[in-house]
């Protein structure tokens, strides 16, 4: 049985340990801290519809679709399907109206223009003011339950899950990477861990991964700051309609408001200094689509750093995409043993473990189909019974 070590503990490499345990590989991953204690534990929440891309990133969006209704099936319990509203709040906004209907489409998005007035009775604190509105299926996610159903059904089915264990180092031997050298922080303890295949799946931390075996990713930490505000003020998540830009979504958690997000880039994700005004901007800029929320009290403020790949053209952190993609690094850098899986988002969590898991299987030459698509998913409270600390 080939053995594969995943390098990242977030919700992308729980997709993967359990892809890769349902192809019948031997599993085993690392994550420095708790599992999903770093962007993935970080984000508003949103299960993207794939409206949020449709006038710039058509593929995208139709990606974020697909998987939208593909883990509605695999996690229901982690997901609100509460649907989504876009807004326009003047006559530059009714400007992308029309062509943000026919992308939307075009990528296979419902869309239902309900209009202004329908919008304003069905989710009373929206500015009055409003030009016009449609609803898309966007969902609220729990951003740590729904990313557990995949690390419990992965670690049941024989993937050994080691949080607070920090890679030192990879192994190499004539040009092939072997496995790496791992820290127990737990005790201070070095020890090796060999395998077949070694995924760089750190998120914005894949460039120092990367870095180990001397090579080079297209990845930037981006990060942004998330307001949470009391009260649930919409039961629908509520976004702006225009060119995806900062502040413009508004997440009904529980009972609080989520809003999100600002961006910038960086170079090291350990190393992000926040922005001054940005809590006061992103407040202001969120009360433009909800007035009240002006008047509310800040229940929490954090930050998290996407995995952006870079865009050669340009530094502005908005132009960058939000799609993913899995390198070969036998193939790009002539270094074997080491695939590396970039970008995306937590909506596609689970497609970016298809792809990379169907690379591995090019490269060990074997033919299983990805069926986690369709392979139910065990309730994510098993994992967090059965092992103390690991969260």
């Amino acid at each position: 049985m080939e053995q594969i070590l995943i390098i990242g503990g977030g919700a992308t490499g729980g997709a993967l340990a359990h892809d890769l345990t349902l192809r019948g590989y031997g599993v085993t991953l690392v994550e420095q801290g708790s599992l999903l204690s770093g962007t993935s534990g970080r984000h508003h929440g949103l299960l993207h519809s794939g409206a949020r891309y449709a006038l710039h990133d058509t593929e995208t969006a139709r990606e974020c679709y697909q998987e939208n209704q593909t883990l509605r099936k695999l996690a229901p319990q982690a997901i609100e399907p509460n649907d989504g509203l876009f807004v326009a709040l003047n006559d530059e906004d009714m400007g992308h109206y029309e062509r943000f209907v026919l992308r939307c489409q075009s990528a296979g998005i419902p869309v239902n223009e309900i209009g202004a007035a329908k919008a304003n009775a069905l989710e009373p604190a929206l500015n009055p003011s409003l030009k016009g509105a449609v609803q898309v299926p966007d969902a609220t996610m729990d951003a740590w339950r729904l990313p557990l159903h995949f690390f419990a059904t992965a670690r049941s089915n024989g993937a050994v899950l080691m949080p607070f264990n920090r890679v030192e180092g990879l192994i190499q031997n004539n040009g092939t990477v072997t496995g790496a050298k791992i820290k127990d922080l737990k005790n201070g303890r070095i020890h090796s861990l060999c395998a077949d295949v070694v995924v760089n799946a750190g998120g914005p931390w894949a460039g120092k991964i990367a870095a180990l075996a001397h090579l080079e990713v297209p990845v930037r930490p981006g990060p942004g700051i998330m307001v949470s505000m009391a009260g649930r003020w919409s039961n629908m998540v509520i976004n702006r309609l225009h060119v995806a830009g900062e502040a413009d979504i508004l997440v009904p958690q529980r009972n609080l408001t989520v809003i999100g997000t600002t961006i910038w880039l960086a170079e090291d994700p350990d190393q992000v200094e926040l922005p001054d005004g940005q809590v006061a901007e992103l407040i202001k800029m969120g009360a433009r689509l909800m007035p009240a929320l002006a008047d509310q009290p800040v229940h929490a403020v954090w930050s998290a750093s996407r995995p952006l790949l870079r865009n050669p053209e340009t530094d502005d952190p908005m132009q960058s995409s939000r799609g993913f993609t899995c390198i070969d690094h036998r193939e790009r850098d002539g270094v074997e043993g080491m695939i590396s899986l970039l970008g995306g988002k937590a909506t596609t969590m689970r497609a970016m473990a298809r792809d990379a898991g169907d690379l591995i299987c090019r490269k060990t030459g074997r033919s299983i189909a990805c069926t986690t698509a369709t392979t139910p998913l065990l309730p994510y409270r098993s994992i967090m019974q059965t092992v103390d600390g690991w969260i």
